[in-house]
Parts: structure tokens; sequence; C-alpha cells
């Protein structure tokens, strides 16, 4: 089922059999992308939204200088441009992390659901407020976090996202990006990254190596993170 992991993510509020039915049958296509491919160009015109089935997903801006700021990262079960809808476009662009598989629906389809249900309405719209909302708290970590900090909100972070959609192994979990990945997410150079990486290792907090995580002391990464899910709205 295309949207299984969309649901299992967002599991209020709770459709009926025929809502579920509905939702699914608005998938267009499937897709696969290669690592590194860009999937949607900013200030391009958009006719559909794409949901990410497997893999990893950035939305990111490039400065004239050609550097990128990451503004997110993307887990299996979102729908990574769902606010193309009503924009039409994005002032952004997206690219798959990893090799990745997406799901395309068609704005019409997108018109459809919420023609037809309330229920569906506030759960996509829901969807998007969410999305705002971690975008809001990687604002905080670059403007007003250190630099581990941040680097250790971002890995609880995507700890507990992957984890509620069954992703994980214990305290770890795979996640295939490179360093310089995690230093365009958190405003950092790749070579301060790697030093900071170090430091969360050294700590017995956290390693990350070759793509994947393994969290020593969950507790202690918390704390030291000051990771705090509330925004993540997973009640």
């Amino acid at each position: 089922m295309v949207t299984r992991l969309f649901l299992q993510t967002h599991r209020t509020p709770v459709l009926s059999d025929d809502d579920a039915a509905a939702l699914q049958a608005a998938e267009s296509r499937a897709i696969d992308f290669p690592a590194k491919r860009v999937i949607v160009r900013e200030n391009v015109p958009l006719t559909q939204c794409t949901l990410l089935l497997s893999g990893f997903i950035e939305r990111f801006r490039d400065t004239p200088e050609g550097r990128r700021q990451i503004l997110a990262i993307h887990v299996p079960g979102d729908f990574v441009d769902l606010h193309s809808y009503p924009l039409k476009r994005l002032e952004h662009s997206v690219a798959a992390l990893t090799p990745v598989t997406v799901a395309t629906f068609a704005h019409s389809e997108i018109r459809k659901l919420t023609e037809r249900s309330a229920t569906l309405t506030e759960l996509l719209w829901r969807s998007t407020l969410i999305d705002a909302a971690i975008s809001r708290e990687w604002i905080v970590s670059v403007g007003a976090r250190g630099a581990s900090v941040r680097l250790a909100h971002l890995l609880c972070e995507m700890f507990v996202r992957l984890e509620r959609i069954g992703m994980t192994r214990g305290q770890e979990y795979d996640f295939p990006v490179t360093q310089i990945d995690l230093a365009d997410a958190t405003g950092l150079t790749a070579v301060h990254a790697n030093r900071m990486l170090r430091k969360l290792r050294e700590q017995n907090l956290v390693e990350f190596r070759q793509g994947l995580v393994r969290i020593i002391d969950w507790p202690a990464l918390k704390d030291f993170a000051e990771f705090d899910p509330r925004y993540l709205f997973l009640d």
C-alpha cells in the first residue's frame, strides 16, 4: 500500500476505510530516482505532489557562491512538496539524498480528496503544518544551538521519525548520507561537522559511521541535544 507509511506517521485524524482507499487510489505512478538527482527545481510550475516511499530526500537552496543549505530531510512516508498544491511551484529545490522511490499525486487528485472529505483535508493540512513545525525547529538549531548540539539534535530527530515507521533496530538506524550532507543541514563546514561528530562519539553519546547511526546513550543524547519531540506532533 503506497500510503501505508504516510498513515503510520500521521495517525490522527483517523481515516475511514473509504477515505483511506480514496487516498491510495489518488496515486498517479511510482518513480525511481538515483542519489543526488534533482526531483523538483525551484520556481518551475508544478502539477503534482510527491510522496516518498523509500530512501531519503532533501529540500535545499543553493547560494550564488555555491553553498548549499539543506532546509529539510524527508523520510519514507513524507509528502515532500504537498504545499505545491496551493502554491503551484516551490521557491526551493528537492533532490534525492540516496536512491529513492516516490509516488506522485496529481494536484487535480489532491483537490478531489479535499472536496471528498473533511477528514482527508484535515490530515493533509496537518501534515503540512507539522512539516512547517519541523522547519521552525531547524531554524532554532542553526540560529541558536552550538555546532555539536545541532548535530545531536538532528540525529535525535531522525531516530524518532524513523522509529515511528519501524525503520530502527534498537538504538541503531540507517542514515546513508554523507558528512557533507550533515554539514549542509546544520550550517557547518564538512570539517567542522566531522570534528563535532567525533566529539559526540568521544562523549559516548552517538556514533555515525558509513551511514549507520548508533546511539550509545539515548537519555544523555536527548539531554545534550536539548531534544523535545513535541514539535513532531506524534500524539
